[in-house]
C-alpha cells in the first residue's frame, strides 16, 4: 500500500499506508495503516487528532502549492517523528494531497506543521517558534 497524507479541510492530516509515529527519542507511539495527526495545535492528545479543531475554530482550505516535490524513492514505511514543541518530520515515500485532490505532491522527506500557525500549511514554516507552541 502506498503511503499517503490527505490534508482535511479545517481538520487533521490523515495518514494511510505503512505509518510509524515516533517521539523525538525514537520511541514508537503508533504503528498503523491509518493515523489522524493534529494540525491545529489544540489536541489534548498530541500528536494525534482528538477533534479539538472543531471547537478551536481552526480554518484551512487544505490546498497548497509545493515547489519541492520530488520523485518517490522506494516503497518503504513512512516514519513520522514528533519534534518537541515543533513540527512533524516525515521520512519515506509519501504522496500528499488536499481533500479535494486538486493539490498533490510527492516527497521523501517533509516537515509538516502541527501548531496551526504556518502560513504555508500543511508545511512547517517555523511559526511554532513565534507562537509559543507547546506539546
Amino acid at each position: 500500500m502506498a503511503n499517503r497524507i490527505k490534508v482535511r479541510v479545517d481538520g487533521p492530516l490523515l495518514c494511510t499506508g505503512d505509518i510509524e509515529v515516533q517521539d523525538g527519542d525514537g520511541k514508537v507511539l503508533e504503528k498503523s495503516d491509518d493515523v489522524a495527526l493534529c494540525r491545529c495545535g489544540q489536541s489534548h492528545n498530541k500528536p494525534f487528532c482528538d477533534g479539538s479543531h472543531r471547537d478551536a475554530g481552526f480554518r484551512d482550505d487544505g490546498c497548497f502549492t509545493d515547489d519541492k516535490g520530488e520523485p518517490l524513492e522506494g516503497d518503504g514505511p513512512l516514519v513520522i517523528t514528533v519534534r518537541d514543541n515543533a513540527m512533524l518530520i516525515a521520512k519515506g515515500p509519501v504522496t500528499i494531497s488536499s481533500a479535494d485532490g486538486h493539490c498533490t505532491t510527492t516527497r521523501n522527506k517533509v516537515a509538516l506543521c502541527r501548531c496551526g500557525e504556518s502560513a504555508n500549511k500543511p508545511f512547517c514554516d517555523a511559526s511554532h517558534k513565534r507562537c509559543g507552541f507547546s506539546a
